[in-house]
């Protein structure tokens, strides 16, 4: 995993963790990254210093002492919990009320806007050049919430 710290046309400063770098730029080339303060949708990565430990500062970690509990920490804040569990709430009523597509959801979209077929609830798959000729003929849609692993 790779904690970038990001920024927002608005210069606004948040953090997040990819899985690899790919990971990041596909997210970006997808519009999956917004700021969380003005929703922009236009973020890159700032400059941030690397963490490099200097052999002689190191010292050995500190030991519990007897006795002390030693259960591990949350990474995740109780309303960040709530939140997760919200959308994949969210995610999974979605997806149980529509019909996977599959990569065929943008020319799906497409039949049911101009009335070729019924309307209907329907998620898939569409590149980021399918997506933006969507949006470019007036044909509105939403990403699915992304959900990293719950084991993460």
């Amino acid at each position: 995993m790779i904690r970038y710290a990001l920024t927002c046309e608005n210069r606004h400063g948040f953090e997040s963790w990819f899985r690899s770098s790919a990971a990041f730029d596909d997210q970006v080339a997808r519009g999956l990254l917004v700021c969380p303060e003005c929703s922009s949708k236009k973020v890159e990565k700032a400059m941030m210093a690397p963490t490099v430990a200097r052999r002689e500062r190191r010292r050995p970690a500190a030991r519990a002492p007897a006795g002390e509990d030693k259960s591990p920490v949350a990474l995740l804040s109780e309303h960040e919990r709530e939140l997760r569990s919200k959308l994949k709430e969210l995610r999974d009523q979605l997806i149980k009320n529509a019909d996977y597509v599959g990569p065929q959801f943008a020319d799906e979209a497409r039949k049911m806007h101009y009335g070729e077929i019924e309307h209907r609830s329907i998620y898939g798959e569409a590149s980021p050049e399918e997506a933006a000729g969507l949006l470019d003929d007036g044909i509105e849609f939403h990403p699915l919430p992304y959900l990293p692993n719950e084991r993460n």
